[in-house]
């Protein structure tokens, strides 16, 4: 017998060689029938997987969030069964669930696939799925999977895939009455019927791999729920996604541009932009100094000795952008870190001053595929906010609850109403000691009570280098985006020796904390954009004011007004094009500009103006000096 551990801490016995749908039984027919897939031990599997000792085990439903991934990469499968179904000459290559929800997978096919091929896709995918087929997992040698896609499918690509695994036993799943076999390592729903609501969406070109030198793709894009409810809602959040596209509105609102011509993933910044990022800069650095950190600044290229230290020409190499200077390698810098760790090094520590804290807005540059690159969600020149954190055993709890304060306060100032907190545990491998793990584990759950924040656990899913806690922001829109991470690092200190003199006068190796709380300045710049769909609050705006003559007659009177909303702090400009009023003020509100401002006679014989906010409300006869105290009170409590 084996002992089964569930969620709420009860214990089952089951044989040996049951199943987890055995499990799911036993608990009650009702689970049974609901259950989509399961955790076993923290890892997601099939239902018939088979159980051979002790274990702990989660049966997941259509109300687990897990589940939602094991149902798009099940409804991956469907699809690519369906495509070759209706062209056999489709390859398929790859595809998996993505982040938030959804799917894809890439197909090589000589002819790009239609809007019509869509459609008929999406009858097939609902045929096969009402035909309520059973996904059944096989396992072969990798020697015998290379073989089938070499003669059976005549798939290269494929082929290259597994010749490229270090697995030797290799599983495929097989569905659509047996029909379509593909690779995979699963897990998948028990049968197609459990999809019930499914969407083939749109396709688009990609490549092999994300590099442009390897074949073109056809890359369907689809989503899947457990019912046609949550579908609709699904696909009415998307249509707003539209709209807010950031970098649609980076165009319309002059704020910035990735066109390709100069450096995919290499974006301009124009001034409005520069603008917006320059307020988010300056309110990052006054809430850093007041939280006692110290800001550096690091080259943006190293030698390769540094790297290697890191560790990141072993592990991050193909990210990396090398430079030869004269014969000497030398790499620009995809990350902050290893310029704080020598800036430590400058000097010997006391136990007593710890603890340190480093941070820096730095721009770092990852060589991201081509295939990937997406506005300024994905790019290649990245500016981070990173920050070190150097601190004695018994400081780590506070050290963290300091920064889950900060995290706080940065997404409730920017306007967000909900975020969660997320706690990675110790993975399969990892390095430093246990004791070690234990107590950052147990620091990092114990701040999360202090705050009294909810949070949950993804175990195993911690980096091997240390556990950490992930933040996922909600937008307006309902969409989750992950941004804060609270790191402990058990790698560079060792790596690069760092330490402290305890009060037994010997070296110690401290506690180090590496978090952001941005992430990346450029893509939490075009989550803003979309909260907001480019209605950024005033204390962000570029332009908080555009002053709008009604004749010639008075350009004095609104430069004059301009130049007083200048000199007390507020972003203004003026409008002295040749255009019609009514054009000015409509390309006023299509920039998303807060206030903007008339003046005419009347305004100017009683040193007044007119004032036209968000919504076309407009107020007459407004005194420019108490228009002037409401904006700044505005900015001021970050409004």
């Amino acid at each position: 017998m084996a002992k089964v551990e569930l969620p709420d801490g009860n214990k089952i016995d089951v044989p040996k060689g049951a199943t987890v749908f055995d499990v799911a039984q036993q608990i009650s027919p009702q689970l049974a029938d609901a259950a989509i897939a399961a955790k076993m031990n923290g890892k997601l599997v099939d239902l018939n997987k088979e159980i051979s000792d002790d274990v702990k085990i989660e049966i997941l439903t259509d109300k687990s969030e897990d589940s939602l991934h094991v149902l798009n990469h099940s409804a991956a499968h469907i699809m690519a069964g369906a495509v070759v179904d209706l062209f056999p000459n489709a390859k398929p290559t790859i595809g998996p669930s993505i982040e938030p929800v959804g799917f894809y997978y890439d197909f090589y096919i000589e002819i790009p696939f239609t809007s019509e091929d869509l459609e008929n896709i999406q009858k097939r995918v609902e045929e096969v799925i009402a035909e309520n087929t059973t996904f059944i997992r096989e396992e072969v040698s990798k020697e015998v999977a290379i073989k089938y896609y070499e003669k059976d499918e005549k798939n290269k690509f494929k082929v290259e895939i597994l010749k490229e695994s270090e697995e030797e036993t290799i599983s495929f799943y097989v569905h659509n009455n047996g029909n379509f076999k593909d690779l995979c390592r699963g897990p998948h729903v028990p049968s197609t019927s459990k999809v019930k609501a499914i969407k083939i969406l749109h396709v688009s070109s990609a490549f092999w791999r994300g590099d442009a030198e390897r074949e073109s793709l056809q890359r369907v894009y689809g989503v899947a729920f457990t019912s046609e409810k949550q579908l609709k809602k699904h696909l009415k959040m998307l249509e707003e996604a539209k709209k807010r596209d950031h970098r649609m509105l980076g165009k319309q609102l002059d704020l910035f541009d990735t066109a390709d011509e100069w450096g995919p993933g290499m974006p301009l910044i124009f001034p409005k932009g520069r603008t917006i990022l320059k307020v988010m800069r300056d309110f990052w650095e006054k809430e850093h100094k007041k939280s006692g950190y110290e800001i550096v600044q690091t080259p943006h290229i190293f030698k390769d000795l540094v790297w290697k230290t890191s560790g990141h020409t072993e592990y991050f190499l193909e990210h990396m952008f090398p430079v030869d200077l004269r014969g000497e390698q030398w790499y620009v810098k995809p990350m902050n870190c290893p310029g704080h760790m020598m800036i430590y090094n400058r000097k010997s520590y006391s136990y007593r001053e710890l603890p340190v804290r480093f941070s820096e807005m730095g721009t770092v540059y990852r060589y991201e595929l081509s295939g990937v690159l997406h506005g300024l969600f994905r790019i290649r020149s990245i500016t981070q906010d990173d920050a070190h954190l150097f601190m004695l055993p018994d400081q780590l709890e506070d050290e963290i609850v300091g920064v889950i304060e900060m995290v706080n306060h940065f997404y409730k100032t920017f306007g967000f109403e909900e975020w969660e907190f997320f706690i990675s545990t110790k993975p399969e491998y990892a390095i430093g000691t246990d004791e070690g793990w234990d107590h950052a584990t147990k620091s990092l759950m114990n701040a999360m009570k202090r705050v009294n924040i909810d949070y949950k656990i993804k175990e195993g899913d911690g980096a091997f280098y240390g556990p950490k806690i992930d933040v996922d922001v909600k937008d307006a829109i309902g969409r989750n985006w992950q941004l804060a991470t609270i790191q402990v690092d058990f790698n560079l200190p060792d790596r690069f020796d760092i330490n402290y003199i305890g009060e037994d006068g010997q070296k110690h190796r401290p506690f180090v904390i590496h978090r952001v709380i941005y992430g990346a300045i450029e893509r939490f710049l075009a989550i803003l954009i979309e909260h907001y769909a480019g209605k950024l609050p005033i204390w962000l705006s570029p332009i908080q004011a555009v002053v709008i003559p009604i004749t010639d007659n008075h350009i004095e009177y609104a430069k004059q007004i301009v130049a007083e909303l200048q000199q007390v702090g507020i972003r203004a400009e003026a409008d002295f094009s040749g255009d019609r009023m009514e054009y000015k003020i409509r390309q006023a509100t299509m920039q998303k500009i807060p206030y903007i401002i008339n003046v005419g006679d009347k305004e100017l014989e009683s040193n007044t103006i007119a004032v036209r906010s968000r919504g076309n409300k407009v107020e007459f006869g407004v005194n420019p000096k108490d228009f002037s105290k409401k904006v700044l009170n505005q900015i001021e409590n970050y409004e």
